[in-house]
């Protein structure tokens, strides 16, 4: 119970100290510049919730002992949470807010070689669909409810990964080094594929120490609910994909 407790703690301080930290940005960018949209306030608050609703309270302590909320905590950890936050667009905040010096160092960090490796689609869906493999076929799942460390980590891990691959996939900030909807599409799509065989794997397989009934009940949550939000997902690109090639269109018609 202790240790559930100071992992509820430690994970929750990040995830509050980031909505404080936006609310800040928000109103400090709004008195030199236009309002910041409340929708956007709206959506990093709502994403600040389902991240604390996964990491601390009742649902936080029923996952140590019943896989089927443990599976709902990662759909929101590691799907619901990062999309919604990637929609408030906090980098784009972040480089409205800061002075022009720090502006210029977040960007310069932004197009780094480890940033531009790590939101490459195909290593961020390796990051985020292989980590989630390694996680439920191995004994990875059993010790982190045994060791503190081991629990953070996989959490912190989860929700980044999650982050990250959304942001890879769906370009709704500046991003220095772009990949073409054709690749990103593929990419999805196969990540799409690695998520639902997952989830059937875990329902005939259960992971070291879940009971059957428990396993099948989180791996048909996993991959009906992974479905719901992963459809935002698929609608997001191909929007972006229909506006970007409309242009061309027109001026191909016009010609």
């Amino acid at each position: 119970m202790v240790m559930i407790e100071t992992a509820s703690l430690l994970l929750a301080i990040p995830f509050i100290a980031a909505f404080i930290l936006y609310i800040y940005a928000a109103i400090s960018s709004g008195q030199r510049f236009n309002k910041w949209p409340a929708y956007r306030i709206a959506l990093w608050m709502l994403g600040t919730i389902f991240a604390l609703l996964s990491v601390a309270g009742p649902l936080a302590k029923r996952a140590h002992m019943d896989f089927e909320a443990h599976m709902l905590g990662h759909l929101f950890l590691g799907m619901l949470a990062p999309l919604l936050m990637a929609l408030a667009k906090p980098m784009t905040l972040a480089l409205r807010a800061l002075s022009v010096k720090y502006a210029k160092k977040l960007a310069r960090i932004l197009r780094s070689r480890p940033i531009i490796f790590l939101s490459n689609p195909l290593t961020a869906t390796i990051l985020n669909v292989g980590g989630l493999w390694v996680l439920y076929t191995t004994d990875l799942y059993m010790m982190m409810h045994q060791y503190l460390w081991l629990h953070l980590l996989v959490h912190m891990h989860v929700f980044l990964a999650g982050y990250i691959f959304t942001i890879s996939l769906i370009y709704l900030e500046p991003t220095p080094h772009r990949y073409s909807y054709l690749y990103r599409s593929i990419i999805l799509v196969i990540a799409l594929a690695g998520h639902g065989i997952l989830s059937k794997f875990i329902y005939a397989n259960p992971p070291a120490g879940v009971p059957p009934d428990e396993a099948r009940a989180g791996g048909m949550l996993m991959y009906y609910g992974g479905d719901a939000i992963d459809i935002v997902l698929v609608f997001l690109l191909c929007l972006h994909w229909f506006r970007a090639s409309k242009p061309q269109t027109t001026i191909s018609q016009a010609t």
